[in-house]
């Protein structure tokens, strides 16, 4: 079952200056990322940064694929749409796990060390995310400790290794707002 597309509704002004609606439809960027297996990911929105330009009818900064991290000083709004977990994440190797990430630009992110990895698709970014859960749930894995997140529930994500598991039945949608950050020099790895 294919996961329905994500809206998404772009304000500008006109040349007098008045707030208009300026584009209104489905997120043109969508891709499944891992194969099968693999979540869903609708590309919202994107900003290069901070602050960020408005003008009166710009579009989206242009990018090439789908990238994980937010650009340099930027932002990225993001929908995932994450299907059941499967035996293919759960005996995926730590290369094959680098390779899920390398298509988004990641491979690095990656923190699958093999036996003793607490989930298939650990990672880390140097970002602050605020992950809003739409809809199902999803179970939110830590290097020590886990918890389940539920339709209306907001996680912040502060660079912390992390990897999500939807051990339910059917389909999460959850929002991903991702900040560009920088780590404190303890935290480098």
């Amino acid at each position: 079952m294919e996961p329905t597309s994500v809206r998404r509704i772009v304000t500008g002004h006109d040349a007098a200056g008045r707030a208009i609606i300026q584009e209104d439809g489905p997120v043109s960027r969508v891709q499944r990322i891992g194969g099968d297996i693999g979540p869903m990911f609708h590309e919202v929105w994107n900003t290069q940064a901070t602050p960020a330009p408005i003008d009166a009818a710009s579009e989206e900064p242009a990018e090439k694929g789908i990238i994980l991290a937010p650009p340099q000083g930027g932002t990225r709004l993001r929908i995932l749409d994450i299907p059941p977990e499967g035996d293919g994440i759960r005996t995926m190797s730590p290369e094959e796990a680098r390779a899920h990430f390398a298509e988004i630009g990641a491979g690095g992110a990656s923190a699958h060390h093999g036996e003793g990895s607490r989930h298939a698709l650990m990672h880390r970014t140097e970002t602050i995310d605020y992950g809003i859960v739409l809809d199902g749930e999803l179970v939110l894995i830590m290097d020590e400790g886990e918890t389940t997140v539920r339709a209306g529930d907001i996680v912040i994500q502060r660079g912390t290794n992390h990897g999500w598991s939807n051990r339910s039945n059917r389909n999460c949608r959850i929002a991903f707002i991702l900040i560009d950050g920088l780590f404190d020099d303890d935290l480098k790895r």
